[in-house]
């Protein structure tokens, strides 16, 4: 196998040509060895700012010190906080986080939260009308509150792009499915791509799970990530392999937030979808071999399965 080198820091960032709203929670992930900043959609807003590409925050927080920290680790790290609301009522999210079976996290989410009551605000509707890009998850949409606020937002936004990320029982089929008619980018892991298509048809082939999905909900734009098995993009016409790196894993926390930053960034500086879904395949390898969904990015390296 082929070692693989990139650095960050060097000719290969990318210049913010274009910026980015993320939608959804901002939390803790209370690991065996501490607690680590999280939530998926700060983990995409996090390596979309390392790797160039503006992306702002709306989510909410407790005035607590969970909190504070929580706004002291965006603004060390580039990630915009204006649009981040502190509530009076509901305390800064927090998760449980072990380790199963094949290094799968088990996530034990507590609730309410301040990312369960998203305002509609002044910045958050001029943020999504300037951004060309809106990424979402399911999580935040578990409460009513957030649920409403992102339904105005999706409404004005360009491109929206939908990072399912489901967690049982924090989501049901009525409210997901609202959601994927409005999607133009859709990600899923192999698990996700299982269960959604399963609403509809019993269907082995990998091929035809993407299709079904991409056909009812007319989705042209389909990611599937597979663990250490890689990913694959179909973009509507054609299907794009890769079958991923050869790593050590730590956790695998927050990789495939990494792995959709990734692919996004190489998507929005108009790389083509072989060069996406490999580069993004390399991130999310990176961060699993290390603790937590934010590590230090100046440098990473992985070996490339022959």
């Amino acid at each position: 196998m082929d070692d693989i080198e990139y650095t960050v820091s060097d000719s290969h960032r990318y210049e913010a040509l274009k910026s980015t709203v993320c939608f959804g929670e901002v939390l803790w992930d209370i690991l065996p060895t501490g607690a680590l900043p999280g939530g998926a959609p700060m983990n995409v807003a996090y390596h979309l700012n390392q790797l160039g590409v503006e992306a702002k925050m709306i989510s909410g927080i407790g005035d607590d010190e969970e909190g504070r920290r929580l706004l002291e680790f965006m603004k060390n790290h580039k990630i915009p906080t204006d649009l981040v609301q502190k509530s009076d009522y509901s305390s800064t999210g927090t998760v449980l986080a072990t380790q199963g079976e094949n290094h799968e996290m088990v996530y034990d989410i507590v609730k309410p939260a301040a990312y369960d009551f998203i305002d509609v605000t002044p910045g958050a509707l001029d943020a999504i009308l300037k951004a060309p890009y809106f990424i979402f998850g399911s999580l935040a949409v578990r409460n009513e509150h957030s649920r409403r606020t992102l339904k105005t937002l999706i409404n004005l936004a360009e491109t929206k792009v939908f990072d399912i990320n489901l967690r049982a029982p924090h989501y049901d089929q009525n409210n997901l499915e609202q959601l994927l008619l409005q999607t133009d980018i859709l990600k899923l892991n192999e698990h996700e791509i299982e269960l959604v298509s399963g609403w509809y048809a019993d269907i082995s082939r990998f091929e035809d799970k993407v299709r079904l999905i991409s056909d009812r909900y007319q989705i042209a734009r389909i990611i599937v990530t597979k663990g250490a098995e890689g990913a694959s993009y179909f973009d509507g016409d054609t299907f794009y392999h890769h079958p991923g790196f050869t790593v050590t894993v730590a956790d695998t926390i927050g990789s495939g937030d990494a792995f959709l930053a990734a692919f996004l960034s190489k998507l929005i500086n108009g790389a083509t979808p072989g060069e996406c879904v490999e580069f993004a395949c390399k991130l999310g390898a990176y961060v699993a071999t290390q603790k937590g969904a934010c590590p230090d990015m100046k440098f990473f390296s992985v070996s490339q399965k022959t």
